[in-house]
């Protein structure tokens, strides 16, 4: 019965794509929807885009070994980002009426801006998605019995279907969808678990003293890796094309910002389920934390839970997988037609436009199933491609908003600076300090040097295109 259920739910998702295909009829339908969406699908899009395998599987397991303060990045750090872009971007950037955030670094800086910033943000999603289709392929595999290779090739076939003919329509509808079915999952089987380990407070007594602590201990070290914690996911993510995506699509600025808002608030509580799930089955199957602890929550599922419950499990797994791989898929092929391809071709029509950005959906999928292939360490690809944004992009994006005085010059080297930093100082020097510090720190002395030394009106010509903002 399990098995019908993968099949038919694979086969649903398919015909919600196919449907919502039939609303795609330019770029902007497939790349933001139309600007179209109502505020709960906004913020149901917007709480998908990182729930997937590493918050129920991952975190749970990062939970149950190092406490509270073991979580601070996902899910405290991703909530915080979603409110972040509520709180001080979403409504400047919806008002530019733009496709990709890099096309905001041409009207604020210039046409290099937009290509090298391009350039450094497509392939930051590559180990993302090859992430998410190793996680989906271990479910395939748990389940049915595939081979990584064969659940790889299942899952990165569903993916590019739906998003390919859907574009951000099948995204959202298809968000909105396993939204419902993660919260309704996560929750009954919550209850199931809890109410066999003795109830909350118990479950909850059980944990060692200093379990609960959420604060960094007294050091410098301490600190600062703390505060790495924090800025990874919190500031890191927000000039990412798939939350920029999400935060377009809705009908006005004020629902974007409202949508970011709930979105943030539905993550933190959303995300504290699995964690509680974690603890339940450290209590009630010990034996399973043996070996890979990501695979704990799963196994204990299948050898313990009723049909019922593992439907509803399995459903919310791979409702929150797909939902993450089809926004991180759709958002480096938005780029890839708008900013590196489009504005080498000034004939380009829009349809020719949209059917490059769909085969670059195509091309950016098996880009990153074969390096889930060849690269089957969940964390490893997460982590290779989490910092890269943070140290190159959100700089320049930020003080190109908010500080007049941000020249184009000044933009070229925040993002060169930063990522030059940051790769010495993750592959060749190695640092105890996270080197996504020293990246950062590198991107802000580039902003306020370039711009000290080579000033210019960058600012006013950005309030010129856009009639003043």
């Amino acid at each position: 019965m399990l098995l019908t259920f993968v099949i038919t739910y694979l086969l649903v998702t398919l015909l919600i794509g196919w449907w919502a295909s039939r609303r795609v009829h330019n770029t902007q339908d497939f790349v933001i929807a139309g600007r179209n969406l109502p505020m709960f699908i906004a913020a149901c899009a917007l709480f998908a885009t990182w729930f997937g395998s590493e918050t129920i599987m991952g975190a749970s397991s990062e939970f149950v070994e190092n406490g509270l303060i073991g979580v601070v990045e996902d899910p405290f750090g991703a909530a915080l980002c979603l409110v972040l872009v509520g709180a001080f971007f979403a409504r400047p950037l919806y008002r530019l009426n733009i496709l990709t955030f890099n096309d905001f670094f041409r009207l604020r800086f210039s046409r290099s801006a937009e290509f090298i910033s391009a350039i450094f943000m497509v392939p930051s999603y590559f180990g993302w998605i090859a992430a998410q289709l190793v996680a989906m392929a271990v479910i395939l595999s748990t389940i049915v019995g595939l081979t990584m290779v064969e659940g790889i090739i299942v899952c990165t076939a569903v993916v590019v279907i739906y998003t390919y003919i859907g574009g951000m329509w099948a995204v959202s509808i298809t968000d909105f969808v396993q939204t419902l079915m993660i919260i309704a999952g996560l929750l009954l089987l919550a209850f199931n678990l809890g109410g066999k380990a003795g109830g909350f407070g118990a479950v909850l007594d059980s944990t060692p003293e200093g379990f609960f602590n959420f604060l960094p201990e007294p050091s410098l070290h301490g600190l600062v890796h703390y505060f790495a914690a924090w800025i990874t996911i919190g500031l890191g993510s927000i000039p990412q094309q798939d939350i920029f995506q999400r935060v377009m699509a809705a009908r006005s600025a004020k629902t974007a910002v409202a949508a970011s808002y709930l979105s943030g608030f539905m993550y933190l509580t959303i995300a504290f389920i699995p964690l509680f799930i974690g603890l339940c089955s450290r209590i009630l199957y010990p034996e399973l934390e043996e070996g890979s602890t990501q695979m704990a929550i799963p196994r204990m599922v299948l050898d313990h839970a009723p049909v019922f419950l593992q439907i509803m499990f399995f459903g919310a797994l791979l409702s929150a997988i797909l939902s993450t791989t089809s926004g991180a898929m759709l958002a480096p092929a938005t780029v890839i037609g708008e900013n590196l391809v489009k504005p080498f071709f000034k004939n380009l029509t829009d349809k020719q436009l949209l059917l490059t950005m769909r085969l670059s959906v195509v091309g950016v999928a098996l880009a990153s199933a074969l390096m889930a292939a060849m690269r089957q360490n969940i964390y490893e690809l997460v982590g290779e491609s989490s910092a890269l944004s943070l140290v190159s992009l959100f700089v320049p994006l930020a003080m190109g908003l908010y500080w007049k005085k941000a020249s184009k010059t000044g933009a070229l080297a925040s993002i060169l600076a930063g990522m030059a930093v940051w790769i010495l100082c993750e592959w060749v020097i190695g640092t105890e300090i996270p080197s996504l510090i020293y990246g950062g720190l590198a991107s802000l002395g580039g902003m306020l040097l370039g711009s000290w030394l080579w000033p210019d009106k960058s600012y006013a010509g950005f309030l010129a295109a856009t009639n003043g903002g």
